[in-house]
């Protein structure tokens, strides 16, 4: 085989693996929601909105998970996100990690502001770290979600 041959081979081989390898796009539709702070997308990826902890379903039901839930379901089920990454790839489980938007509607705030998340740091992913904790100190404040007197 010439020298030419091989490089073509060798550069038709890498462009086959670049072109292989999965990544989710920049927005994709929600074909799954799994609790109050994961989802799933078309291509079957995993995403854990960063920033945030909401109450857990499994392995036993807590206070206010059946409520994020829903409200989760209603900001993003069956919709076109729009993912933003921050420093980390994945989560210790292999999730995406993002903050997730559906049209101007920032979802993992809107979570917070409800009352139903908390806003917990994950360094180094903490961009939006300061706004999410003045969002659950609102919601403490005026007794939503969770926070209910």
């Amino acid at each position: 085989m010439s020298s030419k041959a091989k490089f073509l081979s060798t550069a038709l081989f890498l462009l086959l693996l670049v072109c292989n390898c999965a990544s989710p796009p920049q927005t994709a539709l929600v074909t799954q929601v799994i609790d109050g702070d994961t989802i799933v997308i078309e291509g079957g990826y995993h995403i854990r909105y960063i920033g945030i902890d909401t109450p857990e379903i499994y392995p036993e039901l807590e206070a206010y998970s059946m409520e994020a839930l829903q409200f989760n379901c209603t900001l993003v089920e069956g919709k076109t996100v729009r993912l933003e990454w921050d420093v980390s790839e994945t989560d210790k489980f292999g999730r995406l990690l993002y903050y997730v938007y559906v049209d101007d509607v920032f979802v993992n705030a809107e979570l917070v502001r409800a009352g139903l998340a908390y806003a917990k740091a994950y360094p180094p992913d903490t961009k939006y770290q300061d706004y999410l904790e003045k969002l659950e100190a609102e919601a403490r404040q005026v007794g939503r979600g969770m926070w209910a007197k």
